[in-house]
C-alpha cells in the first residue's frame, strides 16, 4: 500500500527520496510528496498522480537539504487529491509527518484538537498526528522525540510513522505499530523506508523495527530503539539484506509482471533447491525442522491467507489432505478472528503471505498464538513481520515481486506447500518410498516443463484479444485445478478489469449457468487426470449454451481440445504438480488482455501490493 522513505545524513535528501519513491511505485498509490527540513522551515511538495508528476511540480523549486521524508499514498481517508497527499504539516508548520496505516480514533483526536484551535486542511487521519505532536510540544515544552512518543500513546490504530520538526532540525523520529518500517544504516547517515527495496541501492545493513517500537535518528550517532510505551532502550539487531538491484529492474521486459511470469522456472527451482532430493524423495525443510514431527501428528492444520495466497493455501489443503491424510482448513485471514474460530492448542496454523506484512494475516497470527496454537509462516520476505512473529517458517525464495498482481509468488508458495506435503506423507507413511520418489521427481521436473508452457505466448495472446472484447468471463476447474481457476479469474480481474468468476465446474449448473449466453468466454482448466471426464462434461454443457470455450489441456489430448473453440496445451504431468503448469497460460492470458486494453499492468487501479491495513 502506501510507501514511506526518509533520509538524514550528509547528502542532499531530495534525490534519495525521489529514488526511493520510484522504487516503491509497485506498491500502488494515487499521490506522492516530500518534505525537506534541516533549517527554520519545512518545504513541502506533493501532488496527486505519479512520482513523475511530483518531480515536474518540484522542478525549479528549492529542493536543498540533507534531511527529508517522502510518501506515496493509497487513499484510505479522503479522496486522492493534492491536499490529502502526504506529508502533512502541523498548523504552524513546525512538524511534518508521513504515515502508513489507519488511525482509528482520528475523529476524536480531530475534535479535541479543534477545541484547542487547530484547523484541518485535509480529510486524512494522518493530519491529526502532525497537529497532536505540535500541540504536545507547545503545551508541555518537552523534546520533539518525547512529543512523538506521547502523541502515539494517544493514537489507536496501526501505523508506521516518520516525523521531522523545525524545533529539532537534525532529527528524524520513526515508530511502528502494525505496519512495517526499516532503517538502513550508512556512513553517518540513515535511510528510512517501508520496504527494504527502497534503501537497497544505498546500504545493505538494515534494522527492522519491532512491533510497538520507535527510534530517534541523528547524523553521525548510533541509534537505539525503545518501546513507544516506555524508555527501555536496546541496541537494534542489524541485518544484511540480499536483494540484488538488477532483480528489481525489468531486464528488457515490457512490464515487471511479464518478467516475473517468465522468471518462474528459476523461482520454482529456487524454492525447492537444497530442500528436495529427487533421487531419494527426501525433503529437508530446515526452517520448520524443529516442528515437522509434531506437525505430522497434528489433528488439524489451519491456513490463513488473503488474495492469491489464499488460493495457494486451498491448493495446499487439497494436497495435504489427499497425500498426507491430515485435516486442513483454509480461512480468509480477514474473516478469521471475526468468526471467533475454535483453535486448539494442538493445532498448527500456517500464515501464508508474499510480503509477510499483510495486516489481516498478522492479526490472525496473533489470535492463534493467544489460543496456544503453533504458528508457522510461509512468506517471501526475509525479516518481514510474519517471519518475526511466527514460531518458525519457510521462505519461498521467489525474489522481489514488483508487479501488484502476484505470479511467481503464487507458484513459489505452491512449490513449498508441495514440499511440506511430501515431508508429511513420508513421516505419516501415507505413501510408499517408490511413490515418494516418483512424486519428488515430478516436482523436480516442473521448472523445465514451465519453460515449455511459457512458449505458448502466441496462443495466449490471441485468446486475450478475444477476452478483451468481453465484459465477463468464467473460469472452471475441478480438484486441484479449482484453485487454479480461482487464481486465473483473480488475475484477469486485477489487471484487465474484465469481470471474471471462477467456480468448481460441477457448481455451474446450480445457478451460475444462467449467466452463460452466446459468446460468453469460459476458460476450462482441464488437464489430464482422474476427474478430467467430469470437466469435459461441463465443457459440453457450456457449448450447448453457445459459450466460447477456451480449454487448458494436456499435450496430446486432442479429444478435449476438439470440444473447445480455442485451447492451450501444457506438458504432461502428475496431478500432484499439474497446478503449477495449468496456471501459467492463465497468467499469460490475463497479462495480454490487460496489455491489449492498454492498462497499467504493474500498477492496476485501486490495488496495492502489500495490504497493511484491514
Amino acid at each position: 500500500m502506501c510507501g514511506i522513505v526518509g533520509y538524514i545524513g550528509k547528502k542532499e535528501a531530495y534525490p534519495i527520496l525521489m529514488g526511493g519513491l520510484s522504487r516503491l511505485e509497485y506498491r500502488g498509490y494515487d499521490s506522492a510528496g516530500v518534505a525537506l527540513g534541516g533549517r527554520k522551515d519545512i518545504r513541502l511538495y506533493k501532488r496527486q498522480g505519479k512520482v513523475a508528476d511530483l518531480a515536474s511540480f518540484a522542478e525549479g523549486k528549492d529542493i536543498s537539504g540533507t534531511i527529508g521524508i517522502g510518501h506515496t499514498r493509497w487513499a484510505t481517508h479522503g479522496e486522492p487529491s493534492d491536499r490529502n497527499s502526504h506529508p502533512h504539516l502541523s498548523q504552524c508548520g513546525t512538524v511534518a509527518v508521513v504515515h502508513n496505516g489507519i488511525i482509528e480514533n482520528y475523529r476524536e483526536l480531530r475534535e479535541d484538537l479543534g477545541r484547542h484551535g487547530y484547523r484541518f486542511v485535509s480529510d486524512t487521519d494522518t493530519e491529526a498526528v502532525a497537529h497532536l505532536i505540535e500541540h504536545i510540544c507547545e503545551r508541555t515544552g518537552t523534546t520533539f522525540p518525547e512529543a512523538v512518543r506521547l502523541a502515539l500513546r494517544e493514537v489507536v490504530g496501526a501505523y508506521a510513522i516518520v516525523a521531522i520538526s523545525t524545533g529539532d532540525p537534525d532529527t528524524v523520529v520513526v515508530a511502528r505499530k502494525g505496519s512495517p518500517l526499516v532503517v538502513g544504516i550508512g556512513d553517518g547517515e540513515f535511510f528510512i523506508a517501508s520496504d527494504a527495496t527502497a534503501v537497497a541501492e544505498h546500504t545493505r545493513r538494515v534494522v527492522y523495527l519491532e512491533e510497538g517500537e520507535m527510534a530517534v535518528l541523528r547524523r553521525n550517532e548510533e541509534f537505539y530503539v525503545s518501546s513507544i510505551n516506555g524508555h527501555d532502550e536496546r541496541y537494534p539487531i542489524v541485518m544484511e539484506i540480499e536483494a540484488e538491484l538488477e532483480a528489481i529492474g525489468k531486464n528488457g521486459f515490457a512490464h515487471f509482471m511479464e518478467k516475473e511470469i517468465f522468471e518462474q522456472p528459476e523461482t520454482i527451482l529456487d524454492s525447492m533447491r537444497g530442500r528436495l532430493d529427487p533421487e531419494t524423495g527426501e525433503v529437508r525443510l530446515n526452517g520448520i525442522a524443529d516442528h515437522i514431527d509434531r506437525l505430522a501428528e497434528a489433528e488439524r492444520i489451519i491456513f490463513v491467507a488473503c488474495g492469491t495466497s489464499f488460493y495457494a493455501a486451498i491448493l495446499g489443503e487439497y494436497l495435504i489432505e489427499r497425500y498426507a491424510g491430515i485435516p486442513v482448513e483454509v480461512d480468509y485471514a480477514s474473516e478469521f478472528r471475526y468468526r471467533r474460530p475454535l483453535i486448539r492448542k494442538k493445532d498448527f496454523v500456517f500464515a501464508v503471505s508474499q510480503s509477510g506484512e499483510t495486516a489481516d494475516t498478522l492479526a490472525a497470527i496473533r489470535l492463534a498464538k493467544e489460543a496456544g496454537a503453533t504458528v508457522l509462516g510461509i512468506c517471501n520476505v526475509v525479516g518481514s513481520s510474519i517471519a518475526r512473529e511466527t514460531a518458525a517458517g519457510i521462505y519461498t525464495h521467489a525474489g522481489p515481486e514488483i508487479g501488484v498482481a502476484s505470479t511467481k509468488a503464487f507458484t513459489a508458495q505452491v512449490t513449498v506447500l508441495s514440499l511440506i506435503t511430501l515431508a508429511l506423507a513420508k513421516r505419516r507413511k501415507m505413501l510408499s518410498d517408490e511413490e515418494l520418489i516418483r512424486l519428488g521427481k515430478e516436482l523436480f521436473a516442473i521448472p523445465e516443463k514451465v519453460k515449455r508452457a511459457l512458449t505458448k505466448q502466441n496462443e495466449c495472446r490471441e485468446i486475450a484479444v478475444e477476452i478483451s472484447r468481453s465484459s465477463d468471463a468464467f473460469y472452471l476447474g475441478r480438484g486441484v485445478c479449482y484453485p487454479v481457476a480461482l487464481e486465473g479469474a483473480l488475475k484477469l480481474k486485477e489487471i484487465s478489469y474484465v469481470h471474471a468468476e471462477a467456480y468448481p465446474a460441477g457448481e455451474m449448473k446450480h445457478g451460475p449457468i444462467a449467466l452463460i449466453e452466446d459468446g460468453t468466454p469460459v476458460i476450462a482448466v482441464a488437464p489430464d487426470g482422474e476427474i478430467r471426464d467430469k470437466i469435459v462434461g461441463s465443457i459440453q454443457e457450456m457449448k450447448a449454451r453457445k459459450a466460447r470455450v477456451i480449454a487448458i489441456v494436456t499435450e496430446g489430448d486432442m479429444a478435449t481440445a476438439a470440444l473447445a473453440d480455442r485451447f492451450v496445451e501444457v506438458p504432461v504431468a502428475d496431478e500432484f504438480v499439474v497446478a503449477l503448469l495449468a496456471v501459467i497460460p492463465l497468467q499469460l492470458i490475463a497479462y495480454y488482455t490487460a496489455v491489449t486494453l492498454g492498462h497499467d499492468v504493474d500498477r492496476p487501479r485501486n490495488l496495492a501490493k502489500s495490504v497493511t491495513v484491514e
